[in-house]
């Protein structure tokens, strides 16, 4: 029947407009999108082998979360991250994080954070790899299972959103140099499922703060 067609062809349509936003994500993370450079929604298309409409959707979508601006009638410009506003996103999530995770911290049971380890195990795996674009999705997984714990998905919404502004771009400098960043901040996962399992309130906020401060998750 006709509308069973056109239901097939929507969810065709919008299963390739997400596989190329998961990889447009990906670009731009691993640095392969840089900073201030404008791509064209027929250039992507061409590398990735489809059309440009389901390129100019998900670009489009990647200019509501911050990542790109539209410039006309040439493409999507890549935003340049500042020092300050970085500063600035990581000040609002340790607002909004930081006293979740200490009411967390009173009222879940040790169990639940043990099963959030092979997240934190994760993280940390992506990180030694310096696969960048697989720690920043592990990193959102692992502070959004955190989150998520509060019972708010509103919250999780919102944390979840200024997790990918700071993420837009991940890559800063040599790959190498990086790793040891990205390292450093998957044990502050662990070291912060400890703490949060002990309940240690001045820990888990000291840890907090500083994971945001290091930028990277």
């Amino acid at each position: 029947m006709p509308e069973q067609a056109g239901a097939r062809h929507a969810v065709r349509r919008s299963s390739v407009r997400g596989q190329i936003l998961a990889a447009l994500r990906a670009a731009l993370v691993g640095g392969e999108l840089a900073p201030g450079e404008v791509y064209s929604a027929p250039a992507l298309a061409d590398r990735f082998g489809v059309s440009a409409t389901p390129v100019r959707e998900a670009m489009q979508q990647l200019a509501t979360e911050g990542a790109v601006e539209v410039v006309p009638n040439r493409g999507f410009r890549v935003v340049e991250r500042g020092a300050r506003e970085l500063a600035e996103l990581a000040e609002v999530r340790a607002l909004i994080e930081v006293p979740v995770m200490l009411r967390l911290a009173r009222t879940v049971p040790a169990a639940r954070w043990a099963g959030l380890r092979p997240l934190a195990e994760a993280t940390a795996t992506a990180a030694a790899g310096g696969d960048l674009a697989h720690y920043a999705e592990s990193d959102r997984a692992f502070h959004g299972a955190v989150l998520s714990l509060s019972g708010n998905q509103q919250l999780v919404q919102v944390a979840e959103d200024l997790h990918r502004r700071s993420q837009w771009p991940l890559s800063t400098g040599p790959v190498a140099g990086r790793r040891a960043d990205l390292v450093a901040d998957a044990a502050e996962h662990v070291a912060l499922l400890d703490a949060l399992t002990a309940q240690d309130l001045p820990v888990v906020s000291s840890l907090v703060r500083e994971h945001f401060t290091g930028a990277s998750g």
